[in-house]
């Protein structure tokens, strides 16, 4: 999940995480707090708590664009063994990344919103909160025709921190 992170940024290490956190959300609205009240107490924890209107703001763009867009329009239960939505919040000495994991291989698409518009501008907060944001398909098993084979996305955005946090 960590790869396209590494891309133009200086090195990650992944055994240099100081912390990590994944919260699985339901397939509903009401999602988007959950994962807010999530990230707040994340971030709370990690001493990071003056960071959390960017973040939390960030945090419920990305979750409400895959409640929106990435789950399946039909009523088919899902995997329980694969749960819909997932954020994780991962932080290092000089950055934190929120991702969020979603069914859907479907790149998202940053468009302008008519000024009417009611909706349509999350990926425009997401790249105005954030320091970067990005996404990559999540490599399914070998056989492409198994039942299983499309994995899914992670869209993430990448918040960097003071050399003091």
């Amino acid at each position: 999940m960590l790869e396209p992170l590494r891309q133009g940024l200086p090195p990650i290490d992944p055994s240099a995480v100081s912390g990590s956190a994944t919260c699985t959300l339901p397939a509903r609205y009401e999602a988007v707090g959950g994962a807010r009240r999530f990230t707040r107490t994340t971030l709370n924890g990690w001493g990071l708590s003056e960071r959390f209107d960017d973040v939390a703001l960030v945090v419920s763009e990305l979750v409400t664009n895959a409640l929106r867009h990435a789950l399946p329009s039909d009523s088919t239960a899902p995997d329980p063994q694969e749960p819909p939505v997932r954020l994780h919040l991962m932080r290092w000495s000089s950055r934190l990344v929120c991702a969020v994991r979603d069914p859907s291989q479907e790149s998202p698409i940053a468009s302008e919103a008519p000024d009417c518009a009611e909706s349509g501008r999350g990926l425009f907060l997401v790249e105005s909160f954030s320091d970067s944001w990005g996404w990559h398909p999540i490599p399914g098993p070998e056989n492409p025709n198994a039942p299983s084979a499309s994995r899914g996305k992670v869209v993430w955005a990448l918040f960097r921190l003071s050399d003091g946090v």
